[in-house]
């Protein structure tokens, strides 16, 4: 598909965030540092550049490795990388919980065996990575890191350090974070095997606290007084004090490093504020600066997609912040409870079982050592156990033939049969049979297959069950309620019953909740799945009653989810659960080209309609021209698609045919302006993000002194004026990321030369896919394309959720 050179590496390729910290004492001027929700190998690699003005600007998206996203730097003389990758939607809005502030911690060791099992420190306190001064180890420090070492070396078996329960860390005393969805209490959860602690219901922290009289953060105050001692800016004391809290001031005092838990510090930054405040009592083998950096670090990391990582990885990315003893500092972390410790069983070598023992017994099982924090690990250990519960639902559904009193959901009531009997596609009969007997069920195809949950949730509610459905975005809404308009059983409420995930859990919309606080329903269908990060989906899950199903839907294709974890993909591989995969093939010339995509083959296609076109550039600028000529002028009048209805997706925010480039020059064409709000004028197509992972399309329509006005889909949305650079872009042309889960009638998608070193199946798979009628790709990739397509199927995240799932969950529960 094109036949170009390849051009330069792009270096910006990063989504743009919120973020923008200016430099403390001592720097030329403002830093930028640009983190994304995507992937990365553990090895990727980086390299650094100082901007015009001398200063270090890190753009890092989502397909570089927090190991080494922070290059090769030393205290005060940091340079970040510039790194090159698969783009991913902003992450501004996401602030990461600070070392010993409001986060959900466990209370509770989870003695589960086998894999996913966690090692909690005894007696280690649950601060997370408040202040610590330096010092002797202490022998809970020595212990531990004894054993982390006999399990690394081999001298001794993970599994037995965990013979004796834990002693459980203690909570710290600061008030809960504020949930974003109504607390759901946990219930009493029936196993067929013995249950594990139900950990607290997962609630995403607030990311803005509320603001006391006069508008300011309380703390605010003290804080500026602090960043000022310490050279920093003092517009960032609002900042501050929204991450750590009213005492803000008085922990950046006893630690200053905790200002790399303010989204957009780095490490560089902290430690010329350190050693403005410490004088030389500042260095860079203090056991505060160890802390804070693997905190940092396990939060960037989370940016990348995962929720833990190897020790190995945690170690080399500590070296590479210039921490002079790494083990050491992963000691102090693991004992002080900065950090959690688990051990995951890694599978058998292909070709056969494990070697014996030296005695003749079965050697114990390899394990991997994976530390993480304990937001993450709530939440990915709350999914599996709500998942499990889900699972062990209908575990022993009773046989025989089906009784005519039976109620509606049970799996024996001849509704079912009934349903399936009358269901438009074989496939979604099988969907409809499986989801009768099981509590949880997985469900895979591309945009044809939609239809099929959408004819499970217009059957169930024909038979009296209170069933919903849920997409990732307002567009995917509106397209799964006019499936559910169209399916054989609909009723005249059945589009009712289509909501979005973000607005389910917000009570916005949807059945509401019952007195126990769990979503007052008897089927959820959740399309996009693999659009779910592990806290929304722990959320969700944690929101289902006992007795209800859960159908998970998706496209195994796509990009995985903005936020942390491989929700969905770890699902499926678990193999815990029934799996159907749909036969329903999509239509046309792009579903082919798609299909073709999905299993590593770029199909030459022939498309009468022009419905895949192919327009091969030279450079970057020759794809932003073309591009404009081809949303303006081409195909509004080959295809009948107006500008308003073409998407431009390509690979990253940076660089010569990035968003941001893109987007001027749509600008300039489209909707010219002097852009007099906020650099908006009316008419401007924008990109909302309300939430990290979120991106919602809508349009200016004014502005006034509450703010910027939008039309999102018919909603009026008002962004207030200060967050209207952090929350708010210009969206003719979005990042692959960001358009996941939604489609429009025509898309250009744009592949220039240097932009594609972090291409893969599943960016190509996801941005060929947005277009319905039309395809138009500006193409100067020349072999990375195919490549990647071929070679590349995705970058892959460290996550635990399908070890926890494995040991939890029966493998008779698939069915």
């Amino acid at each position: 598909m094109g036949n170009t050179a390849p051009g330069e590496t792009n270096g910006d390729a990063a989504p743009d965030t919120a973020a923008r910290t200016p430099a403390p004492a001592g720097q030329d001027g403002p830093h930028h540092t640009k983190t994304s929700g995507d992937t990365a190998p553990a090895d990727a690699s980086s390299d650094t550049a100082p901007n015009k003005n001398g200063n270090a600007t890190a753009e890092t998206n989502g397909d570089t490795t927090p190991a080494d996203a922070s290059g090769d730097t030393a205290p005060g003389n940091a340079t970040p990388p510039e790194t090159n990758g698969d783009a991913t939607p902003d992450t501004a809005g996401r602030t990461p919980a600070p070392a010993g502030q409001d986060r959900p911690h466990h209370t509770e060791p989870s003695p589960r065996g086998g894999s996913g099992e966690r090692a909690e420190v005894p007696g280690a306190s649950g601060g997370g990575g408040g202040a610590a001064g330096k010092g002797k180890r202490s022998a809970a420090a020595e212990a531990l890191a004894a054993a982390v070492r006999a399990v690394e070396s081999g001298e001794r078996s993970a599994a037995s350090f965990f013979n004796d329960t834990p002693a459980a860390r203690p909570v710290p005393p600061t008030a809960p974070a504020a949930p974003t969805a109504p607390a759901a209490p946990m219930r009493e959860q029936a196993r067929a095997a013995a249950p594990a602690p139900t950990p607290a219901p997962v609630r995403r922290p607030s990311a803005r606290p509320a603001p006391g009289p006069g508008g300011e953060i309380p703390g605010s105050g003290d804080v500026r007084q602090v960043l000022a001692a310490g050279g920093a800016p003092e517009t960032l004391a609002g900042q501050v004090a929204a991450v750590l809290g009213e005492r803000a001031a008085e922990a950046l005092r006893e630690d200053p490093w905790q200002l790399l838990a303010v989204p957009g510090v780095r490490p560089d930054q902290a430690d010329g504020f350190a050693r403005a405040l410490l004088g030389p009592a500042c260095e860079p083998g203090d056991e505060r600066r160890a802390l804070a950096l693997t905190g940092w670090l396990l939060e960037r990391a989370a940016l990348e997609g995962h929720t833990a990582l190897e020790s190995s990885a945690l170690r080399e990315a500590l070296a590479k912040v210039s921490v002079p003893d790494p083990d050491e500092a992963l000691r102090t972390a693991i004992a002080e409870g900065a950090v959690l410790v688990f051990q995951d069983a890694l599978d058998a070598p292909a070709g056969g079982a494990r070697p014996p023992a030296a005695d003749g017994e079965e050697a114990e099982q390899p394990v991997r050592v994976l530390l993480g924090l304990d937001r993450y690990a709530l939440a990915e250990e709350s999914l599996a156990d709500g998942l499990a519960r889900l699972a062990g639902t209908f575990a022993t559904p009773g046989g025989g033939a089906a009784a005519d009193g039976a109620p509606a959901g049970d799996p024996s009531a001849p509704g079912w049969e009934s349903a399936a009997a009358a269901a438009p596609t074989a496939s979604a009969a099988e969907l409809i049979r499986t989801v009768a007997a099981h509590g949880l069920v997985v469900h895979s195809g591309g945009e044809a297959a939609r239809a099929e949950p959408a004819a499970l949730v217009a059957a169930a509610r024909a038979m009296g069950l209170r069933a919903y459905a849920a997409a990732h975005s307002e567009d995917g809404r509106r397209r799964l309620a006019a499936s559910l308009g169209e399916a054989p059983a609909a009723g005249p409420e059945a589009a009712s019953a289509a909501v979005t995930v973000a607005a389910l859990l917000a009570d916005a919309a949807g059945p509401g909740r019952d007195e126990e606080g769990a979503l007052a329903l008897d089927l959820l269908a959740v399309l996009d799945a693999p659009q779910l990060d592990v806290e929304t989906a722990a959320m969700l899950v944690e929101s289902l009653p006992d007795g209800a199903r859960l159908v998970l839907s998706g496209d195994p294709g796509v990009l995985w989810s903005a936020g942390p974890g491989r929700v969905f993909a770890d699902l499926v591989a678990a193999r815990r659960c029934p799996q159907v995969v749909s036969r329903s093939p999509d239509p046309g010339p792009i579903g082919e080209l798609v299909s073709g995509i999905g299993i590593g083959e770029l199909l030459q296609v022939e498309a009468p309609g022009k419905e895949v076109v192919i327009v091969p550039v030279r450079d970057a600028g020759e794809a932003v021209h073309r591009t404009v000529q081809l949303v303006a002028d081409s195909v509004p009048r080959a295809i009948g698609v107006p500008p308003e209805q073409t998407q431009v997706i390509t690979p990253g925010h940076g660089g010569a045919a990035g968003t941001r480039a893109l987007n001027a020059a749509l600008k300039n064409c489209l909707n010219p302006g002097p852009g007099r709000f906020g650099g908006f004028d009316p008419g401007d197509r924008v990109a909302y993000t309300p939430a990290p992972g979120r991106t919602v399309p809508g349009t200016v329509v004014s502005a006034d002194a509450e703010g910027l006005r939008l039309d999102c889909a018919g909603a009026p949305v008002v962004v207030p004026r200060a967050e209207v650079g952090e929350l708010v872009r210009h969206g003719w042309a979005l990042t692959a990321h960001q358009a996941a889960g939604m489609r429009w009638p025509a898309a250009v998608v744009v592949l220039p030369g240097d932009a594609t070193a972090g291409l893969t199946r599943s960016w190509v798979y996801t941005a060929f896919g947005r277009g319905e009628r039309h395809l138009s790709v500006v193409h100067g990739a020349d072999g990375a394309l195919p490549r990647a397509v071929a070679e590349i199927p995705f970058k892959d995240r460290t996550t635990r959720l399908r070890a926890l799932l494995q040991a939890q969950v029966p493998a008779e529960s698939a069915g």
